[in-house]
């Protein structure tokens, strides 16, 4: 029987990315996605054809915590188990200090810390009993904060927080890292050229990344890194070492 992975964002970008590659060795996924429906479904049959019956599509919005149970439930109901949780799902936007509404906080730390956590918990059962492992995706500026972004960057230091509470707690069944990334892909819009080149004088290795090099850092974590728990592996270009 194939190991089975939950990853959560997985229509688009570094999700999808995950999800190519975790299938790519031997795993069945399964893919979560909210309003991407369209692209998930494409994914999803993109790897079906590749294996048949490897990849099942669950819809879900992590704002609202029973669908966040739900989510839980139909990828255990898919394959039996879930042995590799990729909470990869976020938000981002901006807020100006003293713009900030109430539902701005609630949206932000609501999809970057409390989903991932009440899907880890639900998941906990199944991932001790398979020995498995949660991999959360936050952010280099969780450490010292993205200016212009203070309520997504707080959300994501939370998420760090969270990968070492739940290492210990979960300790020794299950194995609890993430990876941060720092410029990976640009934005669809919001960045002008100026703005990236800007960015890119503060990389070492002078170029964006891509999503595919934060795949490989999951990938490593999953199934290569048996005695690491509690860490945050960092994939930016050494963008870490200007600030």
């Amino acid at each position: 029987m194939p190991k089975i992975a939950l990853v959560t964002g997985a229509a688009k970008r570094i999700g999808a990315a995950c999800a190519r590659l975790l299938h790519a060795h031997g795993y069945n996924i399964v893919l979560h996605c909210h309003r991407s429906v369209h692209e998930a479904s494409q994914l999803v049959e993109e790897l079906n054809g590749l294996r048949a019956e490897s990849a099942y599509l669950v819809a879900a919005d992590l704002l609202l915590l029973e669908q966040v149970h739900a989510l839980a439930e139909k990828a255990l109901y898919a394959w039996g188990n879930v042995d590799v949780l990729i909470n990869n799902a976020s938000l981002f936007y901006s807020g100006s200090l003293g713009d900030i509404a109430e539902r701005d906080w609630d949206d932000l730390l609501g999809g970057n810390l409390k989903a991932p956590f009440f899907l880890s918990q639900a998941l906990a059962p199944s991932l001790r009993r398979r020995r498995g492992c949660i991999i959360n995706i936050t952010d280099i500026h969780a450490e010292k904060g993205l200016p212009g972004f203070p309520v997504y960057s707080i959300a994501k230091a939370g998420l760090v927080a969270m990968t070492k509470c739940l290492a210990k707690e979960l300790a020794p069944d299950v194995r609890v890292n993430a990876v941060a990334p720092g410029a990976i892909l640009w934005p669809d819009r919001g960045i002008s050229a100026e703005q990236k080149a800007e960015i890119l004088q503060k990389v070492a290795l002078q170029r964006c990344g891509e999503v595919d090099d934060i795949a490989r850092a999951v990938g490593y974590l999953s199934d290569d890194a048996p005695y690491m728990t509690g860490q945050v592996l960092t994939v930016d270009g050494g963008r870490m070492l200007y600030t």
